[in-house]
């Protein structure tokens, strides 16, 4: 895997050489040991270091951010969405089969590191790859991960409950869905 040193003068490169981090590889391990969660604003990537904790967005927003202070153009990233089920995201299944959905598009943020795709955040134990379920996916920046991805989120699962004339109203699927976010924390 691509790997590089860090600068010492930039913004975000500076919070990990304070935690003894001087390379990229090293600062992706640090990254996934992150515990899973929402830091108070999910627009601010940056907070996953001192608040010890982040999202799939705020994880890979800030090592996208800290390869564009490196000047590393090989680290790309993405926002998909997915058919999100209990074969590919464990916990989410007992949620959907109480509102008798096979699965609710779901947005996931991820990296691409030389065309390979990154994914700090998702369990090893699924059995299916959300990769497997992909609708679609976008190239984004990182400050892109918080009103954008949620308008371009919430856009497509109108589309989503229009054209299968799904019975469930735009509002009850969100609630749905953070249930199911919910279910994962547990």
């Amino acid at each position: 895997m691509l790997n590089f040193s860090l600068p010492q003068n930039g913004p975000l490169s500076s919070l990990m050489i304070i935690e003894g981090i001087s390379d990229f590889k090293a600062a992706i391990a640090y990254v996934n040991e992150l515990p899973y969660g929402r830091t108070s604003d999910r627009s601010e990537y940056r907070l996953i270091i001192p608040e010890q904790k982040g999202t799939c967005s705020t994880k890979h927003a800030f090592l996208k951010q800290l390869a564009i202070e490196s000047q590393q153009k090989a680290v790309q990233l993405f926002i998909g969405i997915y058919e999100m089920n209990e074969a590919n995201t464990k916990g989410v299944g007992s949620v959907l089969n109480h509102y008798q959905l096979n699965y609710i598009p779901e947005a996931h943020t991820y990296l691409k590191i030389e065309g390979n795709v990154v994914d700090i955040t998702r369990s090893t134990t699924n059995k299916t790859l959300f990769l497997n379920s992909l609708i679609i996916e976008q190239e984004i920046l990182p400050h892109q991960i918080a009103d954008y991805k949620v308008q371009w989120h919430q856009n497509l699962l109108k589309q989503w409950i229009q054209e299968g004339q799904r019975s469930y109203s735009f509002e009850k699927i969100w609630k749905i869905r953070e249930e199911c976010i919910a279910a994962l924390s547990n």
